[in-house]
């Protein structure tokens, strides 16, 4: 009787165990359906953002744009387009590989631009902050330990950019982040030459009364 008790029990400790982990594998699927959608809803938000500036045409004054194509002239491993007032900086020219640090040698971009953005003509003007890896997988052990994946080394790249101009006086209630990892490439990641260019950060420049991420510029008029 006892020993059937107890292979009773066993029973029941293993029922229970594999209730918790079916409970556990809808959750986790459920949390990876959640991620999936958010995904899907800043890729939308993205592409209509990109859609949005070609649409409108780039909202900077003429003098602010003439100064962004002078510092593209300045600094090859910076590009504007002055149809939409886009600006993308290469990731090579901001940060050792795998890292989230920006460069000594690239401050002084950043710093210059940051001046530019501040200026009369511009400081009115919103900051979107987007970062983008290419498709090569994280797998050095030490990047690991701060970027669990491309999602995670796009994302804090945006924000460290964000760091730097902001401590250059741009108002952190102008700005807001975005990291895409690989999934918004502008070539194919064949060789390194198209990595390269998909290595990059790129800052959207938004109109007074457009929203930086889903943020509220009216609530913002109010604080």
């Amino acid at each position: 009787m006892q020993a059937q008790s107890a292979l009773e029990q066993e029973k029941l400790a293993w029922d229970q165990e594999k209730s918790n982990l079916v409970a556990s594998h809808d959750n986790l699927k459920q949390r990876l359906d959640n991620l999936q959608a958010e995904r899907t809803e800043l890729n939308q938000r993205y592409m209509g953002l990109i859609s949005k500036t070609k649409t409108d045409g780039n909202p900077l004054s003429d003098a602010a744009t003439q100064a962004l194509q002078d510092l593209k002239n300045r600094f090859p491993e910076f590009e504007f387009d002055p149809a939409t007032g886009v600006s993308k900086f290469h990731s090579d020219i901001l940060f050792d590989s795998g890292s989230d640090e920006i460069k000594p040698a690239a401050v002084p971009l950043l710093q210059e631009f940051a001046r530019i953005l501040n200026s009369e003509d511009a400081k009115r003007l919103n900051v979107l902050v987007v970062g983008h890896t290419d498709d090569r997988p994280i797998v050095k052990a030490g990047t690991k330990q701060n970027h669990r994946d491309n999602w995670d080394l796009s994302a804090d790249r945006a924000a460290s950019v964000t760091r730097v101009l902001s401590r250059q006086g741009i108002k952190d209630n102008r700005m807001g982040i975005a990291g895409y990892g690989p999934f918004q490439s502008v070539a194919p990641n064949v060789n390194e030459a198209n990595r390269k260019q998909n290595r990059r950060v790129e800052i959207f420049v938004l109109a007074p009364d457009a929203a930086v991420a889903g943020f509220d510029a009216h609530h913002k008029m109010k604080n």
